[in-house]
């Protein structure tokens, strides 16, 4: 674990983030605030978790989890990385991607971003459960 830990100026869960490869800007793909179906266990077919860190000592290592606030906290998935500062005032810029997220039931779910075993930042959303939209019959003419 870091002696001092990095400063996160965002946190953003998405569909999808794009680095471009140029400029090594960041592109955010659809935030998402809430996602909705019509049963659970509901599979989502991609999600990212970006963020931004400032005032990195050397290398930090990181840990993005997906929980389940209503479980205690239950880890969904989870995925590891290393972010290396080569000065306290560089901004580091990342996303993490999850294939295929299976969420069990409606509620509150929670990212959580660690360096080490500190919690850095948390970032929720909802799942909501809803009706089907009913099938357009179809024109008689």
């Amino acid at each position: 674990m870091p002696q001092v830990a990095p400063i996160v100026l965002s946190a953003i869960v998405c569909d999808r983030v794009i680095i471009d490869a140029a400029t090594k800007s960041p592109s955010i793909i659809h935030v998402i605030h809430s996602i909705s179906a019509v049963k659970y266990p509901a599979r989502h077919p991609r999600m990212a978790f970006f963020f931004e860190l400032t005032n990195g000592h050397g290398q930090v290592d990181l840990a993005v989890k997906l929980v389940d606030v209503q479980q205690d906290e239950k880890v969904i998935v989870e995925g590891r990385g290393r972010v290396k500062f080569a000065d306290v005032r560089q901004v580091v810029a990342n996303g993490l991607h999850f294939d295929n997220i299976v969420l069990p039931h409606p509620g509150e779910y929670c990212f959580q971003l660690y360096a080490g075993e500190e919690l850095l930042a948390e970032r929720r959303f909802i799942c909501l459960l809803v009706k089907p939209r009913p099938r357009k019959e179809p024109n008689p003419d």
